[in-house]
């Protein structure tokens, strides 16, 4: 069982790497914070108006990546696989410090993300965290695609699908527990494409930093990585990497079941939209060792303003 009380990293963590979509070159600091901070990130190549809550409500756009804006238009981008890790290594508290737009990409999995918190550690504070529990299921369709959420007791649980007509992906599902199960195979799986979409991502204005360095590449039924895959379900785990950072927007860690077949970043920002803005769907709970759970108000994630 995850734990009850609130976390930061020991002291500072540096990454310097290239933006996946802008393609500049990026330097990225995580900074401990304080209980009750959330996740925030300063944009310090501003001066003013520059801090970004990592929150579902401060997304404004989620094609290929997730990007958040704050109310005065100042945004960062592709930062999903970073909370992907902060929400597996269980930290809540954090002040993420980057000089450019986007988040750097590393080798297109959360991997050296994780690597550098567990070199540094963690620390406890005596703040009890608050979790999200679910009631009552919500659901969403788009088409061929779906996603739910729905009660589930004392963890979160990721049951993802994917389908492609691509012969090698094709289909696969995979269900993990985010607070039981090894994440190590999730953190590890990287960002993937198929070779035909290169020039649509491209076309958007998107892709300029992506290489086989970052990425996976899917020609027909090979892949052009001289490495190859790292595992033979490395597609659908890398989106559930991608569906733990999103999840991680919630502002409070979920107790449930969460289901997706062909969903991405969209369809997940507009589950948490539509379950958290109706209290019929979930409340917030707080553990205090081994009693029961003790039921708080839930008033949505605090704004830090600039």
């Amino acid at each position: 069982m995850i734990g009850f009380y609130q976390k930061t990293i020991k002291q500072e963590i540096q990454f310097r790497g290239v933006g996946l979509h802008n393609g500049k070159k990026v330097d990225m600091k995580l900074v401990p914070a304080a209980p009750n901070h959330g996740i925030v990130f300063k944009r310090t190549d501003l001066k003013t108006k520059n801090l970004i809550p990592a929150v579902f409500s401060n997304v404004s756009k989620a094609v290929l990546c997730t990007n958040i804006e704050n109310e005065f238009g100042v945004s960062v981008s592709t930062i999903e696989h970073l909370m992907g890790a902060l929400y597996g290594e269980e930290i809540d508290n954090l002040l993420v410090q980057i000089n450019s737009s986007e988040v750097p990409a590393m080798d297109g999995s959360a991997k050296e993300f994780v690597s550098k918190i567990r070199k540094t550690g963690t620390k406890n504070y005596d703040t009890l965290r608050r979790f999200i529990k679910v009631l009552k299921k919500c659901e969403l369709v788009k088409d061929k695609k779906f996603i739910t959420i729905e009660p589930y007791e004392n963890d979160l649980k990721v049951d993802f699908e994917i389908i492609y007509n691509n012969p090698l992906i094709g289909k696969q599902r995979k269900s993990v527990s985010l607070y039981k199960d090894d994440l190590n195979s999730i953190y590890n799986s990287r960002t993937f494409c198929l070779f035909e979409d290169i020039d649509k991502i491209k076309q958007q204005g998107l892709g300029k930093g992506g290489s086989l360095e970052n990425a996976v590449v899917v020609k027909g039924n090979k892949i052009v990585n001289e490495s190859g895959l790292r595992y033979r379900n490395e597609f659908v785990m890398h989106k559930i990497l991608d569906c733990m950072g999103d999840l991680m927007l919630a502002d409070h860690r979920i107790l449930g079941k969460v289901r997706c077949s062909q969903g991405g970043h969209q369809l997940t920002n507009d589950l948490l939209r539509k379950f958290l803005s109706d209290s019929k769907y979930f409340s917030v709970v707080e553990f205090r060792e081994s009693k029961l759970p003790k039921s708080t108000l839930y008033n949505g994630p605090v704004a830090v303003s600039a």
